[in-house]
């Protein structure tokens, strides 16, 4: 990690800077896969598939027959944790269904909001070497609890065909209704065009490689909605020296050991701090699986040091974390503070590990500083709003002058209208 002491304001802009993992000349391969899709379909997404998974298919569908097999295969041990992991992403999910108010703005004028389902949503499970089970659990879940009423998903199929037998066993917990052989802006480009195997949808969630999100934004500028922009993943760290350093540094790999596109950020107001944990980050580092990818992202990765509490505060909500952990004694008080962060994990005995399996909130969060206008993905990702409005005579008598006034100020004629032979009519 690289360091920086009391760097000034002027200087932030590289430390707020993160690696990109974008390549131009990526956008010309997605545009192709893409346009190959939309044209031919599911002939165009077999022709990816042995490219780019090495293994032919005679059909993207997952059977039942697939499922039951899959789930057989999943350890009793796994399968209890994720279902907990479930029942409490569920419960804090659920917590966020809100009863529709009926509001009279005036007498005689009456508007409310309904909560609707999005009808056909679309899921991305990368597998690969993380099959990400547990993003299955995080998109299914409040899909089901809004009540989608197709939930697709998408995850690319290994040599033999077959997709992790956990993703099947998640996404069959999770209310998944179709489960569909087939990764990378492939699937992104079958999920909004829909082939005649694969359906379109009407938004796309899930995490997935560079071309896979390259795909996403393409694809929304065609009027397909998507969860949100996303980059690599990132964590940054507020630490003092009552946090334990092995722990700060096991956070800070638990985020760089995504990939080398990552970027993990630790701030404090001690050197010492920062030598302790470079000690173990080098320690931990050497006994990782994943070795070779968190170092990458270790080196364009920062500590920074400011001696002041406001100045780790303004940083950080300039910087606006995907993950903010506060390991600090003042965790409380920081947070308070805190306006821009996906998600926030106070105090010692919260690793950012708990928030992306299992502690019930959702681990699909902004990157990219877009924390500082999007929020994760909750249970209104899965829902549009409606509103309503129903008037009495009397209350369209009351409002209706206000109406023309302001119609008649815009020059919008049938506007005004509109509301004037309502009012002489009923005034006659």
């Amino acid at each position: 990690m690289k360091v920086s002491v009391e760097p000034k304001r002027n200087a932030w802009i590289d430390l707020l800077t993160r690696p990109s993992g974008h390549d131009a000349s990526q956008d010309a391969i997605v545009d192709n896969i893409l346009q190959d899709i939309k044209s031919h379909g599911d002939s165009a997404l077999k022709k990816y598939t042995e490219k780019f998974d090495q293994v032919k298919l005679t059909t993207f569908k997952v059977s039942p027959e697939e499922i039951t097999q899959a789930i057989d295969l999943v350890p009793e041990a796994l399968k209890q944790a994720i279902a907990i992991a479930k029942e409490n992403i569920e419960t804090f999910h659920r917590s966020q269904e809100r009863e529709t108010k009926m509001v009279e703005t005036m007498p005689g004028v009456k508007c409310w909001q309904r909560s609707m389902p999005i009808e056909k949503i679309g899921i991305y499970i990368p597998g690969g070497t993380a099959p990400l089970f547990s993003t299955v659990l995080m998109l299914a879940t409040p899909a089901a609890i809004a009540g989608c009423k197709e939930i697709i998903l998408c995850s690319p199929p290994d040599r033999s065909g077959k997709i992790n037998p956990a993703i099947l066993f998640a996404a069959s917990l999770c209310g998944v209704t179709q489960i569909f052989k087939s990764g990378g802006a492939q699937a992104i480009a079958a999920m909004a065009y829909g082939t005649k195997e694969i359906p379109s949808v009407s938004k796309i969630f899930g995490p997935g490689n560079s071309f896979v999100t390259a795909a996403k934004m393409k694809v929304q500028q065609e009027g397909i909605a998507i969860d949100m922009p996303a980059g690599p993943s990132e964590v940054l760290i507020c630490a003092d020296e009552s946090a334990d350093p092995s722990w700060v540094a096991i956070d800070l790999l638990s985020q760089a050991e995504h990939g080398i596109d990552s970027q993990v950020i630790l701030v404090t107001d001690s050197e010492k701090v920062v030598k302790d944990v470079q000690k173990q980050l080098d320690l931990l580092l050497k006994a990782l699986p994943r070795v070779k990818m968190a170092s990458g992202a270790l080196s364009h990765s920062h500590a920074i040091i400011f001696k002041k509490i406001s100045d780790q505060i303004d940083f950080i909500n300039a910087y606006a974390p995907e993950h903010l952990i506060l390991n600090h004694a003042q965790a409380d008080m920081i947070a308070e503070k805190i306006n821009n962060a996906g998600s926030v994990f106070l105090g010692p005995y919260s690793p950012e590990s708990v928030g992306d399996y299992a502690s019930g909130t959702n681990h699909t969060l902004p990157t990219s500083a877009y924390a500082r206008a999007y929020s994760g993905v909750n249970l209104d990702s899965f829902t549009k709003k409606i509103t309503y409005q129903k008037l009495t005579a009397e209350g369209l008598k009351l409002i209706g002058p206000v109406v023309e006034i302001m119609a008649e100020a815009e020059q919008l004629e049938a506007h005004r209208l509109a509301v004037s032979m309502r009012l002489e009519k009923m005034n006659k």
